[in-house]
């Protein structure tokens, strides 16, 4: 009987660095590509995350995505539609690449610690709700709008892509991560 059976391999500290720097240049790609429907894109800097949290886990997922907001930060075109700087962060969609911080936290200890997939899919609804929380009232202080006309404008027109970005990272991610090890 032939059984294939997976070794798992310690990382190295260089082979850590090169893949969180990796994550931050895939999230450097793909967070630009963004469709604009109104006055917040969809982007997929949120599949990005995901992806960079099933290979790399909660901290080191986190640290590439605060990698990828030093480089916007510092005003490489890397946040949606191609732009960057301090601008884009205090504009009205600013309070959302903030939040994604906290949304790689909540569904990243999620994904470590739950491997039922169900589960990983409720902590990345969590982790995106609080984003939501975070740019919306960002987006409520900057651009002058009630919470409810937000809501409307910045958060239910993104609910059904961002649950078809939650699972395909739930379906490639496990995968890339099996094929990298």
């Amino acid at each position: 009987m032939n059984q294939t059976q997976n070794i798992t391999v310690p990382h190295s500290k260089t082979y850590d660095i090169t893949m969180t720097a990796l994550m931050a240049a895939v999230t450097c790609i793909l967070a630009p590509l963004s469709i604009p429907i109104g006055p917040v894109p969809i982007s997929f800097t949120n599949l990005a995350i995901y992806l960079s949290l099933y290979l790399l886990g909660w901290k080191k997922g986190t640290v590439s995505y605060l990698i990828y907001l030093l480089m916007g930060f510092v005003g490489l075109p890397v946040f949606s539609g191609f732009t960057g700087g301090p601008a884009k962060l205090a504009g009205p969609t600013g309070g959302y690449i903030i939040g994604f911080i906290v949304m790689a936290v909540i569904a990243g200890l999620v994904i470590d610690n739950c491997h039922k997939p169900w589960i990983q899919l409720i902590g990345m609804i969590v982790g995106t709700i609080v984003c939501y929380l975070f740019g919306t009232i960002w987006f409520c202080i900057v651009a002058d709008y009630t919470f409810k006309a937000a809501l409307a404008v910045c958060v239910i027109p993104f609910i059904p892509a961002d649950l078809i970005k939650m699972i395909i990272a739930m379906i490639i991610g496990p995968m890339i991560k099996k094929r990298i090890r």
